[in-house]
């Protein structure tokens, strides 16, 4: 499988690394050879239709900076879509960084991806919480496949999980944590008794947090995942507005050790459901499944028939991010 990697940061990266680590294995297991044909980033563009070296891309992005600096193989200020008419591909990974004002340019890349009859994966949150249901309609008319997995809780199985495990489940409702980032920082709080400006700080100081930390701590990256579960799990049509939102920043030192006196614990929930799309800080009991801690993400399905189902994971990372979309790869493959 020749594979156009979108994007060369932390995720990005992951992919190359997951790649190296287990492209033997894939082959022996699955008979797939994946082979990264092209590589982006913000300075241009690697091509090579034989196949990149997942373990020089790393060493020349760690060393310069640019993948454009590839021996013989680098093109710089070759913009993305560009390439997609360069190189002959089977499927795009995208993982350019998140745009949750207008998902571009991955949008446009993914679209212009499936016009050319290629399956496409993405980690992308952005344009999932704004334009599904166009994406999906592109998918379809085209006959690809398109998958995104890794867009929702990380190494967390739950948009593959829900359709091919529980197929035969009406799942009613999710509810669950899906930033691992707040969770952090209020289960340090809550640990520590610390405010949540130290605690942000600490988590800023760890690369949990990033310096500009809003779409995590208001809740907007939550958000974003929650559209994503309620379009491909429950089936319905909304966008980022629709969500009921309230983030983290507000929550003291005083009201966590409040609620732990009674015990509860407060994480910042995701609700999703046919009438219900809210993220919010909300009362958990301890030693509940959403009690989890650190940079886990969790999440409880609601189903007709199997009643509630519970999935864990790590909600952040590049290697566990890239897991999820190799699984996605393996998973085109093998329906092929």
């Amino acid at each position: 499988m020749k594979i156009c990697l979108m994007g060369f940061g932390a995720v990005g990266q992951g992919v190359a690394r997951v790649i190296s680590l287990k492209n033997d294995h894939l082959n022996d297991k699955y008979g797939l050879d994946v082979k990264i044909v092209a590589v982006t980033d913000t300075s241009g563009a690697a091509i090579a239709e034989e196949g990149l070296d997942p373990d020089l891309l790393l060493e020349i992005k760690s060393k310069t900076g640019k993948v454009c600096d590839y021996p013989e193989k680098g093109i710089s200020d070759l913009d993305a879509l560009s390439v997609l008419d360069q190189v002959e591909y089977d499927c795009l990974v995208e993982v350019t960084p998140t745009n949750i004002q207008d998902g571009e340019p991955a949008k446009t890349l993914m679209i212009k991806a499936m016009a050319d009859k290629k399956d496409v994966v993405t980690s992308n949150k952005g344009p999932l919480a704004l334009s599904f249901s166009d994406l999906i309609k592109n998918a379809q008319e085209n006959d690809v496949q398109f998958k995104f997995e890794a867009s929702v809780g990380g190494a967390m199985p739950i948009i593959n999980f829900a359709q091919q495990t529980l197929p035969g489940c009406d799942i009613e409702s999710i509810f669950g944590i899906l930033n691992g980032t707040t969770n952090f920082i209020l289960s340090r709080m809550t640990r520590e008794g610390s405010s949540y400006e130290n605690t942000l700080q600490e988590a800023q100081q760890m690369g949990i947090a990033e310096t500009d930390p809003t779409q995590d701590v208001e809740g907007i990256d939550a958000a974003c995942k929650t559209v994503i579960l309620a379009n491909s799990i429950l089936g319905m049509d909304v966008t980022l507005k629709d969500v009921e939102l309230d983030g983290i920043s507000r929550i003291t030192s005083e009201s966590i050790a409040l609620a732990k006196k009674e015990g509860f614990l407060i994480k910042l929930i995701a609700e999703v459901s046919s009438h219900t799309l809210k993220v919010s800080p909300r009362l958990v009991r301890e030693g509940s499944p959403y009690s989890v801690e650190g940079t886990l993400n969790m999440a409880t399905l609601k189903t007709d028939l199997a009643d509630e189902v519970t999935v864990v994971g790590r909600g952040a990372g590049s290697i566990e991010t890239a897991a999820a979309i190799l699984s996605d790869l393996v998973n085109i493959w093998k329906s092929k």
